[in-house]
Parts: structure tokens; sequence; C-alpha cells
């Protein structure tokens, strides 16, 4: 089985697929994390059985320090629903069953501060770049700056802005898996809270691409979409 390994400081860290037999160590980070946000709307945690799923597809990828679990990240693939990502971003129904999501990505408070979670993105995006699918989509919460800044790191854009998981206001973004995106020539700066001119210009053909910080205020960057999708 492949490994990755690395430095957390002074400690080692190796990352590899997860088994079944992980289950006990994630649902117990799981809590600790839960238990440690000060936002418990940025995290929606995943059932027993959702985590079986992943595993099971090789969609699941744990870090390991002194043989306990520090850190996870999955990915799922969804049912083909009203409810799909891909129909957020404008996709045609016969995509959708490439689509596959980046799920919840929980990392231990005493394991903070060392990039763990962009650490893991970049594994899962070199598992997917030698998948078959075509498109990789997630979830954020709007002001979930970590949240934000990890999507955006891996190439992902905001495609939607919409109540998803029963009222709550998330981001949509998304990634064509084995496409480079060019840059758009001409460039929106919007208030992160301007929720309603987001939406808008997200409809006139508009993509999330950056986000920043100027005098206290979160912006995001919007660039046209053209023909990414």
């Amino acid at each position: 089985m492949k490994e990755w390994k690395g430095k957390l400081g002074e400690k080692e860290y190796i990352v590899r697929k997860l088994k079944p037999d992980h289950m006990d160590s994630i649902l117990r980070l799981q809590h600790i994390v839960l238990q440690t946000m000060e936002n418990d709307n940025f995290l929606s945690p995943l059932t027993k059985e959702e985590y079986e799923y992943s595993i099971a597809h090789n969609l699941m990828i744990g870090a390991f320090v002194d043989n306990k679990l520090i850190a996870f990240r999955a990915l799922a693939l969804p049912p083909v629903d009203d409810d799909h990502l891909g129909i957020d971003i404008g996709l045609s129904s016969e995509k959708l069953g490439k689509v596959v999501y980046q799920e919840i990505t929980n990392v231990h408070p005493d394991y903070r501060g060392f990039g763990m979670q962009k650490k893991l993105g970049v594994i899962i995006m070199e598992i997917l770049d030698a998948s078959t699918y075509t498109h990789v989509c997630a979830t954020v919460a709007p002001f979930n700056i970590p949240s934000l800044k990890d999507k955006l790191s891996q190439g992902m854009v905001i495609g939607a802005l919409k109540k998803k998981y029963g009222g709550m206001l998330r981001y949509v973004f998304y990634k064509k898996i084995h496409v480079n995106r060019a840059s758009g020539e001409k460039l929106l700066e919007i208030p992160m809270d301007a929720i309603e001119k987001q939406q808008q210009v997200i409809a006139d053909g508009w993509i999330g691409t950056a986000i920043f910080q100027k005098e206290n205020k979160w912006y995001v960057n919007y660039e046209e979409k053209g023909t990414y999708i």
C-alpha cells in the first residue's frame, strides 16, 4: 500500500488509505474535533455508515503520528438526486455520475497550525488525478476562512452560493480534475457578506477564484467562467 511521509515539527507522520479497522479512531477524532469547534455550523459530521462507504471505495486517507490517527480527509460518491452539487454548478445529468465530493477533513487540535489540512488535500488531488472522475465538488460556509483557503489552494472555484443541508448557507466549490483553468481577464471584488450580490454574479456566469482581507473585511474575487464547467 502506498504511503506518504512528512514532518510536523519534530514528529514524523505517515499518510495512508484508511481501512474498516480504523473506524473507532475516526469516530473518536471526529468527536474531539466537534467538541473544540468555536462554530459548529462550519462542520457537518458524518455517520459511521457514511465513513464505511468512503472506506469501501478507497476514498479516505488518514495521517498517523506514532500509530495514532491525528487527521483524516474523506471523499464520497454522492447519489444522483435533486441535491447533487453537480446540479448546483450547472453540470448536465449525464455528467453527474463522474462527480466525487470532498466530504470532510478533521485535524486533532494538538496538530493544528502545521497545514495538515492542506497536506492531505494535496494527496487527495494526487489520487483524483489518477482516477476516472471528471469533477470534484465541495461545500464551505461563508467566513470559514481556513476551509475556503484550503479549497482555493487546490484550484477549486466557487460555482454556487445557496442553502444546503437543511437551510445552511454554503459556497459550492468545484474543479475539473483533468483540465487546467485559464484565468479570466475581468475581475470583480465583492464583500463576502454581500450574499445576494454574489449570487447574482454567479448566475451571470462568474466564478469565485480567491479571497482576501482588506481593512478587516473579507472579499471574494470573481472571474468570468467562460467554458470552465
